[in-house]
């Protein structure tokens, strides 16, 4: 539906917060866009204009309010939706039914909306992919196919294999040569993201909006030999408390462990990209100066577009030679953020 700007201008005068993520308001006077519920002093009508999206008032060259911060939890996850993936995080055996989300007050078609739009999986089938995730790490540690599937919640034997082949393609007893990608979503004030990660470190860190996702997703599954899954990972609680210390201004570097496959070109660009300071930009030719690459301007501006782990390796750092803005794969707008967040909070 169509809002009228009568409309959003009352709500933004009665502070309502009913239009929350419905609307932001930007001030043509100040520059700065607010929520509908920002209690700083109202601008006239004339001074206003209104966007749907955080992303179309950064576009449009204006900053988020300091006092309502409109960036701040966007697409957050509900509280109760949280609890519920934290039991699940504690006790991936545990079942969620439909009696079970009443008694919490959740409406379970409003779950499984939410699971829907923000996984693209029903929140049944979430709670069947962490179990198997679970199980799955069990036995690649040694433990019995046999004592895993019923302490994972399974009622039978075969009812286990099924899911676990209908997952890895393989059944139970002959995956030890499979290996799996922990998969997690984040968000962040710049929208949600895609956290991949195995043993060794976060392998992915994208915009769940990036359009060239799925491809990474394939060539990523095809590199390690692995099957991307919802689960759990010892990297994630550091990459999400290092990303939220970034994004408040706190962090200027990351020491998340990181893992990169990819060539040894690929590798060299990827680790030059982590040498850029914070709050400083480089171009194209000067990083493939500084690899000793003067011909390979081309082949290194190829190889930032390949990098599957964003901010952490700092491909938005990069600009064109002429200092413009190049492209970024989680857009333009979100580079642009990110490069006058850094300079707002220094390089020191």
């Amino acid at each position: 539906m169509q809002l009228s700007i009568d409309l959003m201008y009352n709500a933004i005068v009665n502070k309502d917060t009913s239009f929350e993520g419905i609307f932001f308001t930007a001030v043509k006077t100040t520059g700065i866009f607010c929520r509908p519920s920002c209690t700083a002093r109202k601008p006239k009508k004339e001074n206003v204009e209104f966007f749907s999206t955080a992303k179309e008032a950064i576009s449009k060259g204006y900053r988020p309010c300091k006092v309502c911060n409109p960036m701040e939890k966007l697409n957050e996850t509900p509280d109760l939706i949280k609890a519920i993936l934290n039991g699940l995080a504690d006790d991936p055996s545990r079942k969620f039914k439909d009696e079970d989300l009443i008694a919490l007050g959740i409406e379970p078609s409003k779950i499984r909306r939410w699971f829907l739009k923000n996984h693209g999986v029903t929140f049944q089938a979430y709670q069947r992919m962490f179990r198997i995730n679970s199980a799955f790490k069990k036995i690649q540690n040694g433990e019995a196919v046999t004592s895993t599937a019923f302490e994972s919640g399974y009622e039978s034997l075969s009812g286990f294999n099924d899911s676990f082949k209908n997952i890895f393609g393989v059944s139970p007893k002959n995956s030890k040569a499979q290996t799996i990608i922990d998969l997690k979503r984040i968000e962040t004030p710049l929208g949600t993201m895609y956290a991949c990660a195995v043993k060794e470190g976060i392998c992915l860190l994208e915009f769940t909006d990036r359009k060239m996702l799925e491809t990474e997703f394939k060539t990523l599954s095809k590199r390690l030999n692995a099957t991307i899954i919802q689960g759990e990972n010892k990297h994630f609680d550091n990459l999400e408390q290092q990303l939220t210390e970034y994004f408040e201004g706190k962090r200027k570097s990351f020491t998340v462990k990181l893992f990169t496959p990819g060539s040894a070109f690929q590798n060299a660009v990827w680790d030059g990209l982590q040498n850029i300071p914070y709050g400083t930009t480089k171009s194209y030719k000067e990083q493939a100066i500084a690899l000793s690459k003067t011909d390979a301007v081309r082949a290194v501006a190829n190889a930032n577009g390949m990098n599957r782990i964003s901010i952490l390796i700092p491909c938005h750092r990069v600009i064109g030679t002429d200092g413009n803005l190049t492209g970024y794969g989680g857009g333009i707008w979100r580079k642009k953020w990110l490069l006058d967040m850094e300079k707002a909070n220094g390089s020191s």
